[in-house]
């Protein structure tokens, strides 16, 4: 007769059920264990019979929170998840793909950096406005702002009356000054709102008159007459593709005209024959011209002579401006509304502004972007290649030390984001084998690039150069994890 023994609950905390050490492999019809060495008995495969079942030294649960480090990331990141990685580092360690002493610190590779499940990446595409990736990184004065933000805050109070105050009033006090020929300035919660804000406000039940030319989608599936339409506005369509003039708009301007509506083709270029009539031609129509510039330029940049800025525009006679925040001003993600004062604060107390508004976060970020030092953004832009072709150069040698085939080639980068279409930026860039291009963006800091000819390519246009050794560290750890691999299927 089989000799048994009566397998005892996991030990842990909460006697969850695999969660902590076990006594022995559990049986798969009675729900009991064998005894290691015992008659009638079979080993787990790969084990000699008598051997002790490394499994008996698995890390028990409470053990491992009893961790100070553990205990540290139960504070910082939540019992749950510290958890969760403990359970998995116990069943690899069970499964025998790591020893039972290396537990611990297998855990603690396995928890996150935060509470969130977003993951810090390195843009290494040449993309510098990397939609996926978030668009613009915030400068640190705005990361730092967020942080001082994250508490109660004077958002809507004035300190010295202890009245109400204008919401985010230092953020628009500052989005005004940056923009000299704005009246007022509002802020909503992305670029695509700020224009619906406005349709709904000017246009509801009227007609928007816009050339076909600029009926554009803006990314995602979303297309500029279905969200203009969605609020109530007829639009009518003048010109043709690719020519429309200031003579088109006026035949059509009447009493149920709510405004006249320019769109910067922000993600194209049509050229050739084209013509398209600007804010000046149209200001003199006796309706408001809305100019959507999209790409958040608040003023001429030199490096960009073709991108429209919002202060060029409303000089030119356009009643209001709407932008995005998070593009070429670098800033959070919001839209902005410059122009006409009666105009904008006339658009801040419509009832939809309050469902589009920003948080104090959005504020505090955006304020600091607009009165700090340059942003990111901003020292992407006007990188010099010969130094983006030095730090390739210094990198890839660094590489080359490890054994790694690490080259430094030119490249070309973008701005991205639905800016300066067309326009390319002289970069540097580390070549690596295409395989690299999965393994990084899986590791455990991801650095996601591109791959051109064969080849993953490392864009340092969009990599500040502060980051230059994370990117070095990341491609290193690639070919450790492969080295170690190799080794592992080799024995």
């Amino acid at each position: 007769m089989e000799q048994r023994v009566t397998a005892r609950a996991a030990d842990t905390e909460d006697g969850a059920a695999g969660a902590g050490h076990e006594a022995a492999p559990a049986d798969d019809t009675t729900g009991t264990a064998r005894a290691t060495g015992t008659a009638g008995t079979t080993p787990p495969a790969g084990r000699e019979p008598g051997t002790p079942d490394p499994r008996r030294r698995v890390p028990r649960t409470d053990d491992l929170l009893r961790d100070p480090r553990l205990a540290e990331a139960t504070g910082r990141l939540g019992a749950a998840v510290v958890k969760g990685a403990v359970r998995e580092a116990q069943q690899r360690a069970r499964d025998g793909e790591l020893a039972p002493e290396h537990v611990p610190d297998t855990v603690l590779g396995l928890l996150p950096d935060t509470a969130s499940g977003l993951r810090p990446v390195l843009n290494a595409t040449g993309v510098l406005l990397h939609t996926n990736l978030g668009r613009a990184p915030l400068s640190d004065a705005a990361r730092r702002a967020v942080t001082e933000a994250a508490g109660p805050t004077d958002v809507e109070l004035d300190l010295a009356t202890g009245a109400r105050a204008r919401r985010g009033r230092s953020a628009l006090a500052a989005l005004r000054a940056r923009v000299p020929a704005a009246g007022d300035a509002h802020v909503v919660n992305n670029g695509a709102a700020a224009l619906v804000l406005a349709a709904t406000a000017l246009a509801a039940g009227k007609e928007i008159v816009v050339s076909r030319g600029e009926m554009v989608e803006i990314g995602d599936g979303f297309r500029l007459p279905d969200l203009l339409v969605s609020t109530g506005a007829r639009l009518r369509e003048v010109g043709t593709t690719n020519r429309t003039t200031a003579a088109d708009y006026a035949e059509v301007i009447g009493p149920q005209t709510g405004f006249v509506l320019k769109v910067h083709p922000s993600n194209f270029r049509v050229t050739g024959f084209t013509r398209a009539a600007q804010a000046g031609e149209l200001a003199s129509l006796g309706v408001p011209v809305v100019v959507d510039i999209g790409s958040g330029l608040l003023a001429p940049h030199p490096g960009l002579p073709e991108e429209p800025d919002a202060d060029t525009q409303l000089r030119a006679g356009a009643a209001l401006v709407t932008a995005s925040g998070d593009k070429l001003l670098g800033g959070p993600q919001c839209g902005l509304l410059l122009g006409d004062g009666d105009l904008v604060r006339a658009l801040a107390r419509h009832p939809l502004a309050r469902a589009l508004r920003v948080d104090k976060l959005t504020l505090a970020a955006l304020e600091a972007t607009l009165t700090g030092p340059p942003t990111p953004t901003a020292h992407a832009l006007t990188a010099d290649p010969v130094a983006l072709r030095a730090r390739a150069d210094r990198l890839a040698a660094e590489l080359g030390a490890h054994g790694i085939d690490a080259r430094a080639v030119g490249s070309t980068a973008t701005v991205g984001g639905g800016g300066a279409p067309g326009v390319g930026l002289p970069s540097a860039a580390l070549s690596l084998p295409e395989p690299y291009a999965a393994a990084l963006r899986i590791g455990r800091t991801p650095v996601v690039g591109r791959l051109e000819a064969g080849r993953c390519l490392l864009d340092l246009r969009s990599v500040p150069p502060a980051d230059d050794e994370r990117l070095a560290g990341a491609v290193r750890a690639v070919r450790t994890s492969d080295d170690h691999a190799a080794r592992e299927e080799r024995a």
